[in-house]
């Protein structure tokens, strides 16, 4: 961060326009929200104590609404994806065979007959989220129906 920085947009506030230095101040937040105080400083060339007042006040006045971080996940990530398909067939054959049908692809543990709205629920682990989709496309191409996926997120106790 140099003392140097420049701004082209122009931003309002209550009718009134940001100065110059609120300006760099945003301009910076807005590309990295870690900035610490002393960097703002530096190129608004303002104290830090004063950099800080400014902040908090475009904070206060609803300027800046919040700071977040953007987190990337990796395809290529691996774990241990947990999920429940629930499977209801768009037409329901008592001859057509859906668990042998199921039981062959990769990633499917059990398939279970249940009472309610599905028909059947499947328990499926994989190592990724992309592969959970690959999942779940496989099994409406098999056996046409609605499905409803729901991902574990925390297994308190395996039996």
């Amino acid at each position: 961060m140099t003392s140097t920085h420049t701004t082209t947009e122009r931003r309002y506030v209550d009718g009134r326009t940001l100065d110059e230095k609120d300006n760099i101040i945003l301009d910076i937040l807005e590309h990295n929200g870690r900035a610490t105080l002393a960097q703002l400083a530096e190129a608004a060339s303002l104290s830090i104590s004063a950099t800080q007042s400014r902040v908090q006040k475009l904070e206060k006045n609803g300027v800046i609404v919040g700071y977040r971080a953007i987190i990337h996940y990796p395809e290529q990530t691996t774990g241990t994806i947990h999920a429940f398909v629930s499977v209801t067939p768009l037409e329901y054959d008592e001859n057509a065979n859906i668990p042998e049908k199921l039981e062959h692809i990769s990633g499917i543990d059990s398939c279970d007959a249940v009472s309610g709205s599905q028909v059947y629920v499947l328990t499926v682990t994989v190592p990724t989220v992309p592969q959970l989709e690959d999942l779940v496309t496989e099994i409406h191409r098999i056996v046409p129906s609605n499905v409803e996926t729901t991902m574990v997120l925390h297994r308190y106790f395996p039996r």
